[in-house]
């Protein structure tokens, strides 16, 4: 079964290229390269990225032929951080929201029919509910939240006898990767608290979040394309598990007792986080049996922290450009590599 990961050499795409590989699976890939200079550590760190056949291209210049011989796509490519998306909100509709559905128009055109969504807990946002799931209602607060609503909502129209949508809410991401992210929760305090010793919360921490590793992200995609059609039929699945609701203060304790002599402060007059919700999983649980999460966020935490002795990670290393998603993208639109629209000038449609 050949599949095609859009995405496939960011922070998730990487690592679920190579369990792909690792599974068996012949995998092909689309990603622009906005951030290739941005890879963290080595192989012997992080594995390295994969080396794979992939399209070097924007998303939103996708055509039929592109999609020849492909059985499957797990859709990951997007703008994908809330800053980011804030950077330049008409961008992040024209990416996350009609470029997947364009995509997916393509797909069932040509006779793909599974086609995996990467879409996010953070859904839900300002969420009322004690505990959500796939049938509550979703209140975004962000463009990269709502774009993923109106993502969902369109590719789920075009759901027929010959084609398979699927789409996975996954929780807040943590863990690894040759494409590491610094912006995240859980990846963020242990930096910070590695180098700093210091985990720094700019909320008051008691605000809820579901938190799960990207190699189980990645599993859950496995599982899905593993599952009878009937199963994962335009069904919607929040990816983690009910264990794994913590809030913010709670992910700070626990990476303060994985990071010796590091302390938690806050910064003054913190305010509660208005992204806030619990989120069960009880749905993918039952439905996906094959689906067995691996990773806690104490497991992660102290992946993380190993992984940054082993590299010497420094507080101008992940705060300077390198890491930083939107710094990077402003240095490259400066130095002409990208144009205002978030194009690469040396790649032609």
């Amino acid at each position: 079964m050949q599949i095609l990961v859009t995405g496939n050499n960011g922070y998730i795409g990487s690592v679920m290229t190579r369990m792909l590989l690792s599974e068996g699976f012949e995998v092909s890939g689309l990603d622009n390269d906005l951030f290739e200079k941005s890879v963290f550590g080595d192989e012997s760190v992080t594995g390295g990225i994969p080396e794979i056949s992939y399209l070097r291209k924007d998303l939103r210049d996708v055509t039929l032929s592109d999609l020849k011989n492909v059985d499957a796509i797990f859709h990951l490519c997007a703008l994908s951080n809330d800053p980011l998306s804030n950077f330049n909100p008409k961008i992040t509709y024209e990416i996350n929201h009609h470029g997947s559905v364009r995509l997916a128009k393509l797909a069932k055109n040509i006779g793909i029919q599974r086609f995996i969504f990467s879409s996010s807990c953070s859904v839900y946002g300002d969420s009322k509910e004690n505990i959500v799931n796939e049938e509550s209602a979703v209140n975004p607060i962000t463009p990269y939240a709502i774009s993923k609503v109106y993502a969902e909502k369109n590719i789920s129209e075009l759901a027929d006898s010959d084609f398979c949508p699927t789409f996975l809410r996954s929780s807040t991401a943590y863990g690894l990767s040759p494409m590491l992210r610094f912006d995240l929760v859980v990846n963020n305090f242990v930096a910070w608290s590695f180098t700093k010793g210091t985990v720094l919360l700019k909320s008051d921490g008691t605000a809820w979040r579901p938190f799960v590793h990207i190699e189980d992200i990645s599993r859950a995609f496995i599982s899905v394309l593993r599952s009878p059609l009937d199963v994962v039929y335009n069904q919607i699945f929040n990816v983690g598990k009910n264990e794994e609701n913590y809030q913010i203060k709670n992910v700070a304790e626990i990476v303060k007792n994985i990071v010796p002599d590091s302390e938690i402060k806050y910064v003054e007059g913190a305010e509660p986080d208005k992204r806030s919700y619990r989120v069960e999983f009880d749905k993918i649980s039952q439905s996906l049996p094959n689906f067995k999460p691996k990773w806690n966020v104490k497991l992660g935490a102290k992946q993380l922290y190993d992984s940054y002795r082993k590299v010497g990670l420094l507080v101008k290393d992940f705060e300077g450009t390198k890491y930083r998603r939107i710094s990077s993208l402003e240095n490259s639109i400066k130095s002409g590599l990208l144009d205002k629209n978030l194009r690469r000038v040396d790649v032609k449609k």
